[in-house]
């Protein structure tokens, strides 16, 4: 029997964005995770709730990454990690990646001034049109990437989000930021379909 030259993958659509999707999105990224024999996972939090329920949901041989904001990000000079979720995290064996946004920071500061979006930030909104999880998603890949966390010869999933939470994972080849377009999203494991 010929083989075919396609794979029946499945890819969750949530009716609504949003944190309520978490559990499922981690489920689903377990199961994939498994099936394609990948071993790092990079979660997109804020304050580090959604990396402590991946870690909590995912077998203990898949390495999570965590992936946060910029110190600064909400106001001058606070992070959103609290020390005390930054020291479960770590003692629970997640790394933290705190770096600047692959498709903000400077731009953004550009935009901020003087009222014009950059081309890092003509990205992102392109990359929205598939839903805020899927920009984040790739976001957080290349900044992992840049970290030197993630080879960008291994397949990882990232999981992303709308705001809290996760709704959104994606089975993607990393790429540095200099080198975006060697990046490859291969597969849409779950996201909303309304957004």
């Amino acid at each position: 029997m010929e083989r075919a030259d396609y794979d029946i993958v499945e890819c969750l659509c949530f009716r609504k964005p949003g944190p309520k999707n978490t559990g499922a999105v981690i489920k689903s990224v377990a199961k994939r995770a498994m099936e394609l024999g990948i071993k790092k996972v990079l979660v997109a939090t804020c304050s580090g709730d959604t990396a402590l329920k991946a870690r909590d949901m995912l077998p203990e041989d898949v390495r999570v990454i965590a992936v946060s904001h910029v110190t600064g990000f909400k106001e001058p000079n606070s992070q959103e990690i609290s020390e005390d979720a930054a020291r479960s995290l770590e003692g629970r064996g997640v790394h933290i990646v705190t770096a600047g946004h692959a498709f903000g920071g400077v731009g953004r500061a550009f935009r901020n001034k003087t009222g014009t979006f950059q081309v890092d930030e003509i990205m992102a909104y392109t990359l929205r049109t598939l839903g805020q999880g899927v920009k984040v998603s790739a976001e957080i890949t290349m900044m992992a990437a840049d970290a030197g966390l993630v080879r960008t010869d291994e397949d990882v999933i990232a999981v992303g989000g709308t705001a809290k939470g996760a709704d959104t994972a994606a089975v993607i080849r990393p790429a540095n930021s200099a080198h975006f377009f060697d990046m490859k999203i291969r597969e849409i494991i779950c996201k909303p379909f309304d957004f």
